[in-house]
């Protein structure tokens, strides 16, 4: 099971339209990974303010991005029977999704759940900057996981 909390800049738990897809989707590629434990994170809508200064101050890249992960090294998580594993967190710049849909001639939704499978598939250790492998396998499953989803583009 994939435990997802969807929050607004302010923190806020959201429970509108992009929440709601932002969670299916996400569940969808849990079990579409075939992952066994059982996982909790948080996905953060923010502005392109907003994630121009975390990219900043975090990543010492000064400009806004389309989705940031922070996922927890594996050092760092505290296993206990029975108690979800936090993955992470995730960044994702709305108006970078809204932007980014009109430029690839896609909807937003599938833009929207493009950057929640991207950062997740981060969380969970994919990297698609280290190898050209590595991109290939990372595009593929987000490929495969919009597409067995029903957003294509």
């Amino acid at each position: 099971m994939l435990d997802v909390i969807v929050l607004d800049d302010k923190q806020k738990e959201l429970d509108n339209d992009d929440a709601k897809l932002v969670k299916k989707v996400l569940a969808f590629a849990f079990d579409f990974m075939q992952l066994k434990q059982n996982y909790e994170m948080s996905v953060n809508f923010v502005n392109d303010e907003k994630i121009h200064q975390i990219n900043k101050e975090y990543r010492n890249t000064d400009r806004a991005t389309d989705v940031i992960s922070f996922a927890l090294e594996e050092s760092d998580r505290i296993h206990i029977d029975g108690v979800a594993e936090e993955l992470g967190d995730l960044f994702i710049s709305l108006n970078h999704a809204h932007a980014q849909a009109e430029e690839y001639l896609h909807s937003y939704n599938r833009e929207l759940a493009y950057l929640a499978v991207h950062g997740f598939l981060h969380l969970l250790g994919y990297d698609h900057t280290r190898s050209q492998a590595a991109e290939d396998e990372m595009f593929g499953l987000q490929d495969k996981i919009l597409e067995g989803y029903g957003l294509t583009k």
